[in-house]
């Protein structure tokens, strides 16, 4: 097996995680909707989808979410804060992630983001400097499980995709990812991802 170089990990449902629900079940309640549906209309909406393409500016997708939802620019800023309030960075993770940084691995993010997410990683989390890489949908105009973006992220990388591990928590992304040649694992949670990536890393380099 290929000796592994390079670490890539999503941001969405992995870094950043709605660890408790009930704010947006409350928000989309109120709203005459679901949390389902709400999640939709700001991630997977057509206009969503250009944002994490990089078609629309961030304030263009919530001012869409605001008429959507026949909000006031006030009732929008709520709509926000109530948006995120049940999501967490997972800074354990973070801290793991800078511990393999350490040990020589090269760390990556692969994300289908906004284009905010870098300022976010640098300025609101300062969590930017865990990784040597940062390659987002919006900045590439492609998304994950394209596999151009991919190999964008390994190419900035300088390395082979049998070289790579990507982990991500959507199952058409690990598709994507070993689709290219790349080792990838499934996120569920901190502990199962680091062991099933401590057993990988053991067996593709060995001493």
């Amino acid at each position: 097996m290929p000796s592994i170089k390079f670490l890539l990990w999503d941001v969405g449902g992995v870094l950043l995680r709605t660890e408790d629900p009930t704010p947006r079940q409350h928000l989309a309640a109120e709203l005459g909707t679901t949390r389902r549906e709400l999640e939709k209309t700001v991630f997977a909406s057509e206009m969503g989808t250009n944002a994490q393409l990089g078609k629309i500016s961030v304030d263009e997708l919530w001012e869409f979410v605001r008429q959507a939802y026949d909000l006031t620019p006030q009732q929008l800023l709520d709509f926000r804060q109530r948006f995120w309030a049940g999501d967490r960075l997972d800074r354990a993770l973070v801290d793991e992630i800078r511990r393999l940084r350490a040990r020589g691995y090269l760390t990556g993010i692969l994300s289908n983001a906004w284009g905010n997410l870098r300022s976010a990683l640098q300025d609101d989390w300062k969590i930017a400097d865990a990784f040597d890489f940062i390659t987002t949908s919006a900045e590439e105009g492609v998304m994950k499980p394209d596999p151009r973006i991919y190999h964008i992220a390994l190419e900035r990388a300088g390395v082979a995709p049998q070289q790579a591990v990507f982990i991500d928590d959507f199952p058409h992304n690990i598709e994507g990812a070993r689709a290219v040649g790349m080792h990838a694992i499934l996120f569920d949670n901190r502990t199962q991802v680091f062991g099933e990536l401590e057993a990988l890393l053991d067996k593709a380099n060995p001493g």
